[in-house]
């Protein structure tokens, strides 16, 4: 049963409204998907036998943004008469018109649309079955009220929205079996669009679910077809996969498939490099990798999701076996630079790295990824913590100007001067500017003016 939140009323309104004026109407795709898993979607869209000219006219708010396919996007508002009670709120649905839709030429986007008055037809051109399912919402809402005794999410509450589901394509029988199929003929669903087998690979992860014998099969014969992917939705598709809590299986399917090779075969070249087993006994650095990628939590930030796949990548290019033990030659490792013996200058400036916690997080996910000594993170949390922002950022003791006026030519070498200073304001051997200017002289000799 949906959580009553206000895009589950502004949805029920539209459809409500377009039946009110003769249409088919039904809420459509991942909304249905996620109600049935037990999860409160995101959004709700909304497909009907209307055509778009018929949608912008029949409600006051809306938008053609995608009208030559079929879409329109609807703005309502929801108040105080919503049947939750909740407040006012703008809700934007996305109404599509049941289609069938014609060639991709771009591997993306239909070169033509062609209406259809039926439901049947428009979900066999929806990707996966899973997504390809309807639910009818007002007779939800009919069997609730029969039996309002039924909780949220027992058994009864799920037979009643099972009876109110569409399934042309079996994506109830799937859901059951936890597996990703896409709807028809795999090939051609590819084929259409491109995206779809990124798309699948994450369906699969998100959900722990399989991709379909058949479904995987055809993924990897038409794998290369991803390259007339913009690298934009490529890139997304990954952040979504990094940022959705199941990165690591994410990354797992994308091997398995031989997708990652496509989109970022830096990262394949991890597997088989292997590592210094006194620091790394859980093996090569793609199993490191995948280790640290299992860390990664729900909606954690994209740059700490990116960190945590590629800070090894470096690794393959530069690695090489010595007499004494495995090196890898300019690489600098997470972490090799802290140290409770550091010296308070150069703590300092590191906790004054842009987005220092995230550099923090990593850090320890690298540790526990590897040979699960926390002690550094331990200190460097502790000191970071407890240091104040000033003590992190003091204002200068001395500028350029300054350093100007006692004589000095202004050139390269200020800003080393600057940086002399500065570490011995951030160690606490100076406090003035006198003694600043004094440690100059000491460092870099007199002004040439004698000064």
């Amino acid at each position: 049963m949906p959580v009553k939140t206000p895009q589950f009323e502004a949805a029920l309104h539209i459809v409500e409204t377009l039946r009110a004026n003769g249409y088919e109407a039904y809420l459509a795709g991942g909304c249905v998907r996620d109600l049935l898993l037990g999860r409160v979607p995101l959004d709700y869209d909304v497909a009907t036998s209307a055509t778009p000219d018929v949608v912008l006219e029949m409600f006051p708010r809306t938008f053609a943004v995608g009208a030559h396919f079929g879409v329109v996007l609807v703005a309502s508002d929801i108040d105080a008469g919503c049947r939750d009670g909740s407040v006012a709120e703008r809700c934007v649905t996305e109404v599509a018109t049941f289609r069938s839709d014609g060639v991709y030429s771009d591997g993306r986007h239909p070169d033509e649309v062609r209406y259809t008055k039926t439901a049947r037809e428009d979900v066999q051109r929806r990707d996966f079955t899973i997504n390809g399912l309807l639910l009818d919402p007002v007779k939800l809402l009919a069997l609730r009220t029969a039996d309002p005794s039924a909780l949220p999410q027992d058994d009864k509450s799920q037979e009643a929205l099972r009876a109110a589901v569409i399934d042309y394509v079996g994506g109830v029988a799937d859901l059951d079996a936890g597996v990703v199929r896409a709807i028809g003929d795999p090939r051609r669903r590819f084929e259409e669009d491109q995206l779809r087998l990124l798309r699948a690979v994450r369906f699969a992860a998100r959900f722990g679910f399989e991709l379909e014998t058949q479904t995987a099969a055809a993924m990897r014969a038409l794998v290369a077809r991803i390259h007339a992917v913009s690298r934009e939705r490529v890139r997304d598709e990954l952040t979504r996969m990094l940022t959705e809590g199941k990165a690591r299986r994410a990354f797992e399917l994308l091997d398995e498939t031989d997708l990652l090779v496509q989109v970022l075969p830096e990262v394949t070249k991890m597997k088989g490099v292997e590592q210094p087993p006194q620091f790394h006994p859980e093996g090569d650095v793609w199993i490191h990798s995948l280790l640290v990628l299992d860390q990664l939590q729900p909606n954690c930030e994209p740059t700490l999701a990116w960190g945590a796949l590629l800070h090894d990548v470096g690794k393959p290019p530069t690695f090489r076996v010595a007499p004494d033990r495995i090196r890898f030659d300019g690489h600098v490792e997470v972490g090799v630079a802290i140290g409770a013996d550091m010296r308070a200058a150069t703590l300092k400036r590191f906790f004054r790295l842009e987005n220092f916690p995230e550099h923090l997080a990593l850090h320890k996910m690298d540790c526990l990824a590897a040979h699960r000594n926390l002690d550094t993170y331990d200190f460097v949390r502790e000191s970071y913590a407890a240091m104040a922002e000033e003590a992190m950022r003091p204002p200068p003791l001395i500028t350029g100007r300054n350093l100007i006026a006692a004589g000095y030519t202004p050139g390269p070498q200020f800003k080393d001067m600057l940086h002399v200073v500065e570490d011995a304001q951030l160690e606490g051997t100076i406090a003035t500017a006198d003694e600043a200017l004094a440690l100059v002289r000491e460092r870099f000799g007199k002004a040439a003016s004698g000064s």
